[in-house]
């Protein structure tokens, strides 16, 4: 059995006094293409968002990584939701590629080995030809490669996506699925929030299903059978 990535211990976070999280208990294995699902309002992003450590628990624990705490601390990268991004600020996509290596790098400038990692990063994800234009210009696939990029650069072991193809075509949508698939055979752990579960059908192995508290996790067809669903959503799904 394969050691957890992130482990969730009767997880329970609180808005004020409106609770968004109540007792989530899970086990999400290292190397796993996980579906984060539920309605909307359920805490999906709540749930990504603690992971992260930006929301403190109002009870519970969320562990990262597993062994000895002597063990290196997995790397993080989070892909927010779109409508987070000012796609207006006048940045351009190598600029933000770069931000991964901030954490590393502190007060230093960049190197060689910096710079050829952002170009490595950049290569993988297919934007070597529009590095240099500024963020705006690109297609909603590009820019979603792009913080993928940022990940790739930041070494990062762990991916929380917040609604990662949402208002992607087809053709984008298979392309950026295609990453997620190849990053989980290469080791990685990658939880990805989803409001389509046609999508979480044709992709993801697993799934941890929600609705503020947790309703199913495990193989994707065990989790969206009909009454897992019915609880989540309240109606046929």
């Amino acid at each position: 059995m394969r050691a957890p990535a992130i482990e969730l211990h009767q997880l329970t976070v609180h808005y004020g006094a409106r609770p968004a999280l109540v007792e989530v208990e899970a086990r999400l294995a290292g190397g796993s293409l996980v579906a984060l699902l539920g309605p909307n309002g359920a805490g999906k992003s709540t749930l990504l968002r603690t992971m992260l450590g930006w929301h403190p628990p109002t009870s519970g624990a969320v562990r990262i990584g597993a062994g000895s705490d002597r063990a290196p601390r997995p790397r993080i990268a989070y892909l927010p939701q779109h409508p987070a991004i000012d796609w207006d600020f006048p940045i351009a996509v190598r600029s933000v590629v770069e931000q991964g290596r901030y954490g590393d790098l502190g007060r230093k400038r960049f190197g060689p080995e910096e710079h050829a990692t952002i170009d490595r990063a950049l290569a993988e994800l297919e934007l070597t030809a529009v590095a240099d234009r500024p963020i705006r210009q690109l297609s909603g696939g590009q820019q979603q490669r792009m913080f993928l990029a940022r990940a790739v650069a930041q070494n990062a072991d762990i991916l929380l996506l917040d609604e990662p193809f949402a208002g992607l075509d087809p053709r984008a949508t298979a392309e950026l699925a295609a990453i997620l698939v190849r990053w989980q055979t290469e080791g990685r752990t990658v939880i990805a929030a989803l409001h389509d579960l046609a999508v979480a059908r044709a992709y993801f192995q697993q799934a941890l299903l929600i609705n503020t508290r947790l309703i199913a996790a495990g193989p994707l067809a065990e989790v969206l059978r009909p009454e897992p669903l019915h609880a989540a959503f309240g109606s046929p799904a």
